[in-house]
């Protein structure tokens, strides 16, 4: 038997938050989505036993028929399985399945083995005891993400890189329909998140909606780029601070680490001359502050200041963000919410997340028009009634309140 799902043809959007208070009230219409699980099981994940076969990596249509997309998944099992009579090499897994993402996890030491946004998976299979995981690769230049050229088509749109995973379960019938039931959970709370009807959405409106949505992220444009990307050395007298402050990132930053806010004036950190406002600091004489909270970055600087010489990674960036949020329409909700002109949550998955938008950033501009001395409920008028392409300004609240001397800098 086989369960395909056409995740390429309705794709929810994913990533959403289960715990959000503005979520709660969505999860009691889930229920009416068929499957083996309990649908507000899939919102946490739900794991299953198997046994790991091995992967194979083929090109394929975009949107392939369900009968070509079946004889793929015959293929990647006729190129992975042993021969009959031949022992079978395999791995104990437990394969993690959620409305977000699947992951597969070896059985014995909990380390993630692959980890797949749901919305990359294409199709599910089971064969018998085998289940069949194809998910598409996102290609990098003319290359895959494993340096495998892509295809020589001349048409590269109409072709994609799939990455076949092979698995072995008595339950291989009902880890498909799971996977299956968590897109349908998934299309389900999107809809209930922005206050559609599944029956006033025609799938043809749903898809356009959602093809207007490819992930935006200028960080991830400016942080490709080497030219960026620097080695500054400060040389500085030993007891003496390094003359810098420090913010956070911003929740939703492709790389979260501390941003200069601020110089002291005549300290070594201006008197370089290397760094700016806005700038992202890596590491700081070899150790990375990515990811970790701001009061151990504030801590791993000051603890610099009877060294003299200090050798910072940092991309520079300018001080302002600018996130492009796409909304066809007002029933759309942007999915943040805004207290005095900063963004101070954020719905997972949602059209907001995926312009950009990053939360404890205070909004500069709206559209081209500066809307720092506007006031909130205006602010609030302007996104209710905003469509199409609306492009945002930011950057971290505590950084504007740094430069308009509403607080006085930490220098470390």
């Amino acid at each position: 038997s086989c369960l395909g799902c056409h995740a390429m043809d309705w794709h929810p959007v994913l990533g959403v938050s289960p715990s959000s208070s503005s979520l709660a009230p969505c999860v009691a219409g889930l229920g009416s989505v068929p499957g083996p699980c309990d649908p507000e099981d899939l919102l946490d994940g739900v794991i299953f036993g198997a046994k790991y076969l091995g992967s194979t990596q083929l090109m394929s249509e975009k949107n392939p028929s369900t009968n070509a997309r079946m004889a793929q998944a015959q293929e990647a099992v006729d190129r992975i399985k042993a021969p009959e009579g031949e022992s079978q090499p395999m791995t104990e897994v437990d394969l993690f399945v959620s409305t977000q993402r699947i992951k597969v996890l070896s059985a014995d030491t909990q380390e993630a083995m692959m980890d797949h946004p749901l919305q990359m998976i294409s199709y599910i299979a089971d064969i018998g005891s085998i289940v069949v995981l194809m998910a598409r690769r996102k290609p990098v230049g003319k290359k895959g993400m494993d340096g495998s050229p892509q295809s020589d088509s001349p048409g590269p749109r109409k072709n994609c890189c799939m990455i076949c995973h092979v698995f072995s379960s008595e339950d291989a019938q009902i880890i498909a329909q799971a996977i299956g039931q968590a897109f349908g959970v998934a299309y389900q709370q999107f809809l209930q998140a922005n206050g559609i009807k599944a029956s006033e959405l025609r799938p043809s409106e749903y898809s356009d909606y959602l093809g207007t949505q490819e992930l935006y992220n200028g960080d991830l444009v400016h942080f490709s780029r080497s030219e960026n990307i620097r080695e500054v050395t400060i040389i500085k007298a030993q007891g003496e601070i390094l003359g810098l402050a420090i913010v956070e990132s911003g929740w939703g930053s492709i790389l979260p680490t501390v941003v200069v806010a601020n110089l002291l004036h005549g300290g070594p950190a201006e008197r370089s001359g290397e760094l700016s406002i806005g700038d992202r600091i890596m590491s700081v004489n070899g150790t990375s502050l990515v990811g970790l909270p701001l009061t151990t970055c504030q801590s791993i600087i000051r603890d610099l200041k009877n060294q003299t010489v200090i050798k910072l990674s940092i991309v520079h960036c300018p001080p302002v963000t600018m996130a492009i949020i796409k909304r066809p329409d007002p029933k759309y909700q942007l999915g943040f919410s805004v207290e005095d002109g900063i963004i101070c949550s954020l719905m997972r998955g949602g059209i907001a997340e995926r312009g950009g938008i990053r939360v404890g950033h205070r909004i500069i501009e709206i559209n081209g028009q500066s809307v720092v001395a506007t006031p909130h409920e205006k602010i609030i008028h302007i996104l209710t009634h905003a469509v199409g392409e609306i492009h945002l300004k930011t950057m971290p609240a505590s950084t504007y309140r740094l430069l308009t001397g509403q607080e006085q800098p930490l220098f470390l």
